[in-house]
C-alpha cells in the first residue's frame, strides 16, 4: 500500500498535495498482483472516513493485497506469459501446419469417408481408427484419428488426408485438436511440463487471482479522487511513481472482470477446486450430460472398421444366430448420414463403435452460433438410439461449456484469442509496475538495499467483532474449497506472526 493509504488510514484529514508530495508506498506491493492497484490514485485525496465498514476492512485489505501481490505475483507472470503464447498458437498451427490442414485444390465432389479412412490405414496400418473427423470446409482436410504404439497417455497419431484425392497429406502426433504445437503450450501453460506437480503452479495463481483482483478492484474504487475519469483513465499529467501508479489502476480496473472469468473457468478443471466445482456443479443438477452409445444385449458391433467391413467374431456355441448379425456395420458413411438427417450437420466428430457400444456422432463447431448437437447411431440398421441437444443441456452445464471454450479462445475465434493475449500482456505489466512501485518507495536513505513496507500489523482488530466472525467462516469455507488458496493463506499468516515474533525480539532487546 502507498504511503498516501497509510496516512488515510491514520490522518484522514490528509490534503492531495500532502499526498502527491511523501508518496512512496507500500500499495506497489500489492500492485505486484494482476489486480486493481490497493495504492491510491495519482491525484486522490483523502481516503474515506475510519467510521464505517469499509474503514474496518481497508487496512485489511491492504494487507492481504500486499502479501498475495508480493508472493503470488510471480506465478500470476508465469501464467500470463505461457497464457499469451497460448492464445497466439491457434493462428500459429494454421501457419506451421499449413501443409497438413489444407487441400492443394478444392475440386467439385469429396471421396466417401470410407474411402478416406482407407487411405489413412494405408499410411498408418499399425494404427487403430477410433475416430474422424470429415473436412470442416471445403479448404480443410480430414483427420482420421489413431491409436497406435508408442503413444503417451493422451496422445494420438492423426492421418491428414486430402477428401478429394484420397492424398494423405501428413501424419502428426496430436492431444484432442491441439496440433504439436499447441499441444505443448498447453501443457507448458497448465504444469510447466513438469506433470502432475506442475499443475500446482497454474491452480495456486487461478485460486488467488479472483482475490486479489476483486479486493484491488474495491481498494481501487473505494477511493474518492479529484476527477471522475481517474478511476478509468490514466493520469497523464502524473510524473514518476505516481505516473505509476496511475496506469496500475487504471488498467488494472478494465481488466478486473477478464481476470475474474479467467480464474473462475481455469479452477473448474484443475485438480484440487475442480473436484469440488464439479461435485457442487452435480449436486445442483448442472453435469454435462453425454449421449448413451450402449447396444441393446444381441446387437453389439465389435468390427470398428467404419468403412463396412463384416469382420466375423465368434458365438456362442448354441446361440441363435440373430437376423442382423452382432458384428454387422452399416459403415461410416450411412451413419453419418443418417446423423446428418437428424439434424447433426455441423464440423462433425465420429467415434467409431466399440465393443458394445454404437457410432457417436457430435457436433463440435464451437464459435457463435454454438452447434454442440450429438446423436449416437446403431451400427446394425443406422437407428438413432439416442441423441442429446445442447438446447437441453442445464444451464451450468452450457455456462461451463462457454466459460471453458472462451478460456480456451475457441467461442469467438480470432477476438476471442486477442482478447486473451490482450488479458495476459495487461496482467505482466500489472505486475510490472507493482514491484516497479515496490522498488520505488524502498528507504534508501536509511539502507542501501530494502523494501517496502506492508499495512502494519494488526489491522483485523479494527474490524468490528460482528464482521469478523462471519468474514472469517466465510475465508475458513472458501480456504476448504479453493484448497490451495486455504493452505497458501495459512502458510502466508504463518510467516507473518513468526516475522512479527522476530521483530518484538529484536525491538524488545534493543529497548534493553
Amino acid at each position: 500500500m502507498s504511503l498516501e493509504e497509510v496516512q488515510d488510514v491514520r490522518t484522514p484529514d490528509a490534503t492531495t498535495d500532502t499526498i502527491g508530495t511523501t508518496a512512496t508506498t507500500d500499495a506497489a506491493a500489492s500492485a505486484a498482483s494482476a489486480a486493481p492497484a490497493a495504492s491510491a490514485a495519482p491525484a486522490a485525496s483523502a481516503g474515506p472516513s475510519k467510521s464505517g465498514t469499509w474503514a474496518a476492512l481497508r487496512p485489511l485489505l491492504l494487507r492481504m493485497h500486499f502479501y498475495a501481490g508480493i508472493l503470488i505475483a510471480p506465478l500470476l507472470f508465469l501464467a500470463a506469459a505461457t497464457g499469451l503464447l497460448y492464445a497466439g498458437s491457434w493462428q500459429a498451427e494454421k501457419i506451421i501446419y499449413s501443409d497438413e490442414l489444407t487441400v492443394t485444390e478444392v475440386r467439385d465432389s469429396t471421396l466417401p469417408l470410407s474411402a478416406q479412412v482407407t487411405a489413412a490405414r494405408a499410411t498408418v496400418p499399425e494404427g487403430k481408427v477410433v475416430g474422424v473427423w470429415p473436412a470442416p470446409d471445403a479448404e480443410a482436410t480430414t483427420r482420421v484419428i489413431m491409436e497406435a504404439p508408442g503413444l503417451e497417455e493422451g496422445r494420438t497419431r492423426t492421418v491428414f488426408v486430402d477428401p478429394y484425392t484420397g492424398h494423405v497429406n501428413g501424419t502428426l502426433t496430436t492431444a484432442g485438436d491441439a496440433l504439436p504445437l499447441r499441444a505443448w503450450l498447453s501443457e507448458f501453460h497448465s504444469s510447466l511440463q513438469l506433470g502432475e506437480f506442475g499443475r500446482n503452479y497454474s491452480e495456486l495463481a487461478a485460486s488467488w487471482l479472483w482475490v486479489v483482483a476483486l479486493g484491488g478492484l474495491a481498494l481501487w474504487i473505494g477511493r474518492r479522487r479529484s476527477r471522475k475519469a481517474l478511476l478509468v483513465l490514466p493520469d497523464r499529467a502524473a510524473t514518476g511513481r505516481r505516473k505509476t501508479l496511475s496506469w496500475h489502476g487504471a488498467v488494472g480496473i478494465w481488466a478486473a472482470i477478464g481476470l475474474v472469468a479467467l480464474s473462475a473457468t481455469g479452477l473448474t478443471w484443475s485438480k484440487y477446486a475442480g473436484e469440488h466445482i464439479g461435485k457442487l456443479q452435480d449436486g445442483l443438477g448442472g453435469a454435462t450430460p453425454s449421449v448413451s452409445a450402449a447396444l441393446a444385449p444381441g446387437s453389439d458391433s465389435g468390427s470398428g472398421s467404419g468403412s463396412g467391413d463384416h469382420a466375423g467374431h465368434g458365438m456362442t456355441p448354441g446361440m441363435e444366430m440373430p437376423a442382423t448379425p452382432p458384428t454387422a456395420d452399416i459403415g461410416i458413411d450411412k451413419a453419418v448420414a443418417a446423423a446428418r438427417a437428424a439434424g447433426v450437420t455441423e464440423e462433425l466428430r465420429i467415434t467409431l463403435p466399440a465393443k458394445g457400444k454404437g457410432y457417436v456422432i457430435k457436433e463440435q463447431d464451437k464459435q457463435l452460433p454454438v452447434h454442440l448437437d450429438s446423436v449416437a447411431v446403431d451400427p446394425a440398421d443406422g437407428r438413432i438410439i439416442d441423441e442429446l441437444r445442447f438446447a437441453d443441456y442445464p444451464l451450468l452445464a452450457k455456462l461451463t461449456r462457454f466459460g471453458i471454450d472462451l478460456h480456451m479462445g475457441k467461442t469467438l475465434g480470432l477476438a476471442n484469442q486477442i482478447a486473451l493475449a490482450a488479458l495476459a500482456v495487461a496482467v505482466m505489466f500489472l505486475v510490472f509496475w507493482g514491484y516497479r512501485m515496490w522498488w520505488l518507495r524502498r528507504p534508501t536513505k536509511d539502507r542501501a538495499l530494502s523494501a517496502g513496507r506492508p499495512q502494519p500489523r494488526g489491522a483485523w482488530r479494527k474490524v468490528p467483532l460482528t464482521l469478523l466472525l462471519p468474514l472469517a467462516a466465510v475465508t475458513a469455507v472458501v480456504g476448504w474449497f479453493v484448497p490451495l488458496l486455504g493452505i497458501s493463506l495459512v502458510a502466508f499468516l504463518a510467516v507473518d506472526v513468526l516475522l512479527g515474533a522476530v521483530a518484538a525480539r529484536r525491538d524488545g532487546a534493543a529497548a534493553a
